[in-house]
């Protein structure tokens, strides 16, 4: 059987394409079929394909090469990698309806809310990151706080030749809106010039606490004398509490009504507000033994406080005594959460004499979501007392003003101030405002999610205060600072163990607070200056004496300057403004005091050897403060230092008491030089003879003999 060229380009089938590949290939010579046993047909046409004959087909099969194998095998591969792919994105890559958000999302109303939180009876046994008073967690942020947020950017401009123009130092770190200060714990600036400005501050924190629930406000007053007037304009501002809540009218109708009616009264749980009164000084008193919402009986409470004269504040006992009394009513009740919200608010105007117990009442307020408010003082600055005037209460005695020490700082758990004399003009250092409370009060309000209200009725922050302006019952505080630019500074309010931890951490902060708790020095603040030059000996005798005076004073500098030296090469390293503003405050001082006794000794040394007059006439010796140190290169350099640790004080910290402190140091020059005079030493004058003959003295006006008798004097309780 033949086919035709032309028939066979017609034919479709695989296996006909098979047969016509394996006539045209090539024979093995170990093919069966050898080229020489293959006879070609005598009549093919010339054009015919040579084909097989039916024996040689039959003796190999179409499906039983290795050609048609390998395609078969081939094929299937194919269809098994095609059959996976299309199956493929319906099992691994299945994706819902996209959907193209133009605007934020709405949120759903149906959304699950946590309404209540229940308080564990179980202790904390790690702080972690904490929730208080129910709040949201803890969140991430920023390091500064200010009433507006602020980015660092910095911006590069092109040059001008109206001069070189610096911008980049404008915003100094990232500072969060002032608002997550609160969230993320308690507020510690807040200035006032009075308590009722606090007290208008908290009604805002009293209506949001009702809002959630109905809240109970625990009143906990000082019994001090020094409080009498604070606690008066206290009381006199309920009114305005309930009047701006909007229940004043409510109170009074329901008391008048018990009071008719006579019959003993129990809590009333309907009442969206009520209040409770806790005195405290050496002892602790319960007012109200059950809380009221009678407004006229807390102020009558109130007015009836007994002055307590022992001079002891138990002020955490008390907090710690008050959240231990209501803790009732923080306990979720059949899983509706608590039955009130509790606040704390402290009024005194010390820093308490039982500090040690502020980690147990810090404790048991943040387990049972208790804010403690603290209508408070502010702590002076580095140190621990301060003078108060006193005024005393009863008209009826003398109304002298008088001043009394009181405890109201400082405002750091550790001193880090070293205690130096301020040499400006040689005067006595100012008393100044730290910008917060005094330490464990302040981290009391911190740790609890409350706030500490800086109270002093002369607060200003443009000018200093003078002594005479000072209000009764208020300490003496000559300059303040604003609460934004300090927010930059406040303290480590940290347990005493994480405190003590961080500050051996750092050679820095571990040589100023050492330096800070040495003895204090009196420093060179009031030397003598002339010297009388006429007698070589006698001149002599007055410069040792000089000498010695000074030589006392310069062991103790020395030391300090010792103790402090380790954080010099960390300066750099030092990332809390607080911290570097009073290592280089500390070691600006120390070196500027150091280095000018040091030097006053030095000259009086040079005296006692011998100088000559320029001018003939003159005959005394004057040494003056200068600029200058003509004696010892160590000095010198030492002088440069000081000069430059002070001045960066000034220039990196603003509006700071480490800046005011700094700027008085510098007004007062290091070094001494010395001058001369002429000192008349001619005998004075004899005084001309007066009224020898003992005359009267012509009679004064009769109004002004007749003099009010003055009101007795009691002493000064203790404040």
């Amino acid at each position: 059987m033949s086919f035709s060229q032309s028939d066979s380009t017609d034919l479709d089938s695989p296996e006909q394409k098979i047969l016509d590949s394996a006539a045209s290939r090539p024979r093995s010579v170990n093919d069966s079929r050898s080229l020489a046993g293959h006879q070609e047909p005598p009549d093919a046409a010339d054009g015919d394909v040579d084909a097989w004959s039916e024996e040689e087909l039959e003796e190999e099969a179409v499906l039983q090469t290795d050609e048609s194998a390998a395609l078969f095998g081939s094929m299937a591969v194919h269809i098994l990698i095609i059959v996976a792919l299309a199956i493929m994105p319906t099992q691994l890559f299945e994706e819902e309806e996209a959907v193209v958000i133009v605007s934020p999302p709405v949120e759903s109303e149906t959304e699950p809310i946590i309404e209540e939180v229940v308080y564990s009876e179980i202790p904390e046994l790690a702080p972690g990151a904490n929730s208080t008073a129910e709040a949201e967690m803890a969140e991430a942020s920023a390091e500064m706080f200010a009433e507006m947020a602020e980015i660092p950017s910095p911006v590069e401009l092109e040059k001008s030749d109206l001069g070189d123009i610096e911008v980049n130092r404008i915003f100094s770190q990232p500072m969060a809106p002032m608002d997550r200060l609160v969230d993320r714990k308690g507020n510690v600036g807040e200035g006032t010039t009075g308590a009722s400005g606090a007290v208008d501050r908290l009604t805002y924190e009293i209506l949001q606490s009702m809002e959630e629930r109905p809240t109970l406000v625990v009143w906990l007053f000082d019994q001090s004398g020094s409080l009498h007037r604070q606690r008066k304009e206290i009381r006199d501002r309920f009114d305005r509490i309930y009047d701006e809540l909007g229940i004043l009218g409510d109170s009074e109708s329901s008391a008048d009504d018990e009071i008719a009616s006579k019959k003993p009264r129990g809590m009333n749980h309907d009442a969206q507000l009520l209040n409770s009164v806790i005195g405290f000084g050496e002892k602790i008193t319960l007012y109200t033994e059950t809380p009221t919402e009678d407004i006229a009986e807390i102020k009558s409470i109130v007015d009836q406080i007994e002055t307590d004269t022992s001079g002891v504040e138990r002020v955490f006992t008390a907090v710690k005594s008050a959240a231990d009394e209501y803790k009732s009513l923080r306990v979720s009740r059949g899983g509706n959460g608590p039955q009130r919200n509790v606040l704390l608010i402290v009024v005194t105007d010390e820093k308490g004499d039982d500090d040690m117990h502020v980690e147990d009442a810090i404790g048991v307020c943040r387990k049972y979501g208790m804010p403690v408010h603290v209508i408070g003082v502010p702590a002076p600055f580095g140190r621990a007392e301060t003078l108060v005037k006193y005024v005393d209460p009863d008209p009826e005695y003398d109304q002298t003003p008088r001043w009394a020490s009181v405890d109201q700082g400082p405002e750091s758990f550790m001193p880090e101030r070293v205690q130096l004399p301020f040499t400006a003009d040689f005067s006595q250092e100012p008393t100044i405002d730290s910008g917060f409370g005094p330490y464990a009060l302040t981290r009391l309000s911190y740790e609890t999610g409350g706030i500490y209200f800086n109270v002093h009725p002369n607060r200003n922050v443009a000018r200093k205060v003078r002594r005479r302006e000072v209000a009764a019952y208020a300490s003496e505080m000559e300059y303040f600072f604003d609460p934004v630019a300090m927010s930059r500074y406040r303290p480590d309010y940290l347990s005493p163990r994480d405190y003590m931890t961080k500050v051996q951490s750092s050679p820095l902060r571990k040589s100023l607070v050492a330096a800070a708790q040495m003895k204090p020095t009196t420093g060179i603040t009031k030397p003598r200056l002339e010297f009388l030059g006429v007698d070589q000996a006698r001149l002599s005798t007055l410069l040792t004496q000089a000498q010695q005076q000074a030589a006392r004073l310069e062991q103790p500098l020395v030391q300090m300057a010792f103790t402090l030296q380790p954080g010099m090469e960390f300066r750099d390293q030092e990332d809390s403004p607080r911290w570097k503003a009073g290592y280089d405050l500390a070691m600006g001082r120390v070196l500027a005091q150091k280095v000018r006794t040091e030097t006053y000794n030095a000259m009086l040394a040079k005296a006692k050897l011998g100088m000559a007059f320029k001018e003939e006439k003159n005959n005394t010796w004057l040494l003056e403060p200068s600029d200058e140190v003509s004696v010892g290169s160590k000095w010198k350099r030492e002088a440069e230092t000081a000069r430059m640790l002070l001045e960066s004080v000034v220039s990196d910290h603003p509006g700071t008491p480490w800046a005011l402190l700094a700027s008085k140091e510098l007004e007062v020059p290091i070094g001494w030089k010395w001058t001369e005079k002429f000192t008349d030493l001619s005998p004075p004058p004899q005084r001309r003879p007066g009224n020898n003959n003992n005359n009267p003295r012509p009679p004064r006006d009769d109004e002004k003999r007749m003099l009010a008798k003055k009101a007795p004097q009691r002493p000064i309780p203790k404040l």
